[in-house]
């Protein structure tokens, strides 16, 4: 499965669904959106397990991506849950720090937690570079592509013009013959690094703008306590309590089908996916602005919300991944996620 494939999905409602598995890391880079380090919450196994095992090859996300912290921590339990959602016809996803690759090889384990996972990216850049060499990286990369399973690299920069990027990303391409597609963020100023990364607005970001769809209020999110909310930024995966429209459940109590459709028919997620707000904080806020919440659910209600909704998400995956990461990642870097896929394939300038 190529990263190609998982962005093209992200706009569509319910079409994936992020879980994380734990908030540990043994690594310390010092960018982590979620704070992660040796100790934190374990998002709880059983829960996991008995909600992903509720998946139907009738009614399952297409995609379950799983992240942390750092989930190759629970080894077995990326194993279950990859075995678990492929028996329901749902392909895996997992993103990795790479902590386990400092020497360059890949242990047993890892391989035997990746045997049912269909598409592995690693996270490489000047902060992960510090703790795990990209030397390192590259050659347990190869280990996970020899074994089968398609690989990209999640690459962070302060900047589109951050020489460290060009450096980076021409080093993969030519370390992987362009066979591994490469997704490029800029540095947001969220968990370690709200202290002191600069702000960059972007669309539907934190930043003030025009109204945008949100692409992200589309799939589910599996948060570290087990709540299930619509949005992946991390202060809403954080807060508590979740906002109210932002909430969709827990995977102790609910199952694949009661989150699919909240997430697919609340009014106010409809409204926010094809009208938007003009920021994340606008989003969250919704909750202290009791006019516009209602006239979100107004619209979100409507007769033809739902057509809208759809009609919109298709658009979104029919424009390509490319187009979607020019608005929410590295504009001047997004044909890289197009890169993989068969060695005779071309590829992106």
């Amino acid at each position: 499965m190529r990263l190609e494939e998982i962005i093209e999905l992200r706009p569509v409602p319910a079409a994936g669904l992020l879980a994380t598995l734990t908030r540990r890391c043994p690594l310390s880079c010092a960018h982590c959106s979620t704070s992660s380090g040796p100790r934190g919450e374990d998002t709880p196994a059983d829960a996991l397990r008995r909600f992903v095992g509720g998946f139907t090859a009738e009614d399952r996300p297409a995609v379950l991506m799983l992240t942390g912290g750092e989930p190759l921590l629970r080894p077995a339990l990326v194993d279950e849950l990859a075995a678990l959602a492929a028996s329901a016809g749902t392909r895996t996803a997992v993103l990795s720090g790479m902590f386990f690759a400092a020497d360059g090889r890949t242990p047993a384990r890892i391989l035997r937690a990746l045997r049912h996972v269909d598409h592995f990216s690693a996270s490489i850049d000047v902060f992960h570079e510090r703790e795990v060499p990209r030397a390192a990286a590259f050659r347990a990369v190869h280990h996970i592509m020899e074994s089968g399973i398609d690989v990209s690299f999640h690459v962070v920069g302060h900047s589109a013009d951050d020489p460290y990027l060009a450096d980076i990303t021409a080093s993969i391409r030519t370390e992987f013959h362009d066979r591994a597609a490469v997704l490029v963020n800029h540095v947001r100023p969220a968990g370690r690094a709200a202290g002191w990364a600069a702000a960059r607005p972007v669309p539907a970001g934190d930043g003030a703008g025009p109204p945008a769809p949100c692409a992200m209020a589309a799939w589910p999110v599996v948060a570290f306590d087990g709540t299930v909310t619509a949005c992946c930024n991390q202060r809403v995966v954080d807060a508590r309590p979740v906002p109210a429209h932002l909430r969709l459940g827990d995977i102790a109590m609910d199952n694949w089908p009661h989150i699919r459709r909240r997430c697919q028919e609340s009014p106010v997620l409809r409204s926010l996916r094809t009208a938007g707000v003009a920021s994340c904080t606008d989003c969250r806020g919704l909750t202290r602005r009791p006019a516009a919440l209602a006239a979100a659910e107004r619209a979100g209600s409507s007769p033809a919300a739902g057509a809208m909704d759809m009609l919109g998400a298709r658009l979104q995956r029919d424009a390509g991944a490319e187009v979607l990461v020019r608005r929410y990642g590295s504009e001047r870097y997004a044909p890289l996620v197009l890169l993989g896929g068969p060695a005779d394939e071309e590829a992106p300038a």
